[in-house]
């Protein structure tokens, strides 16, 4: 699936290419099931939470709509101390229901995504209070497939970076932008390598 941007990547940067001889094939495709709000509302929930804790939460969201994700329409007419008694914080049951009320008024042109650019994604999905640049970085990466993304401001990817430079230090997000260019038009199959090498050094 991913033979074009391999092979881009082992002729651009030799050093990554060995990482990618350790890891071997890239499996990443994109998350199709359901709809884009249902990704979205995901991702808030997932925000700053380990992955075991951000499963638990979600599913007692899904718990609340008979197991399915709610719709805008539901999560709008949901109160948000509901929210908060299955797990969410303040903040992130204020986020979800604004999100709601957002696409229910077709203020927000969620349904359409796919059919944006990237930086025209990352502008709708900003404009949602509690979405940042980092989560619509994920949805383009990890919801709409998009080839050349580069997560700047993701930890891990800055940590992979850092250990595939051999960096005394941390690199800073420009510097991250800089270097990441070389592994362009295949960004987001980059970043994955650099979240795996991490995952090599660990084991």
């Amino acid at each position: 699936m991913h033979a074009k941007a391999l092979r881009h990547l082992r002729r651009a940067d030799p050093v990554l290419g060995a990482v990618i001889a350790r890891v071997g094939a890239c499996p990443l495709k994109p998350h199709t099931e359901g709809t884009h709000f249902d990704y979205v509302v995901r991702s808030i929930v997932y925000q700053q939470l380990s992955g075991k804790a951000a499963a638990t939460i979600y599913g007692r969201v899904l718990g609340l709509y008979g197991g399915a994700p709610p719709t805008p329409a539901q999560l709008v007419k949901t109160a948000e101390t509901t929210l908060r008694g299955v797990g969410l914080s303040t903040r992130k049951a204020e986020y979800v229901r604004d999100l709601a009320i957002g696409v229910r008024s077709r203020a927000l042109p969620i349904d359409r995504l796919h059919e944006m650019t990237d930086d025209e994604v990352i502008e709708t999905l900003v404009s949602v209070r509690g979405i940042g640049r980092w989560t619509a970085q994920m949805v383009l990466m990890f919801r709409l497939g998009r080839p050349d993304v580069f997560p700047e401001l993701d930890l891990g990817v800055q940590k992979g970076v850092q250990q595939l430079l051999a960096l005394r230090k941390l690199p800073t997000p420009e510097k991250m932008t800089r270097i990441a260019e070389r592994w362009a038009p295949y960004r987001t199959v980059a970043a994955w390598y650099l979240w795996r090498l991490l995952d090599l050094e660990e084991e």
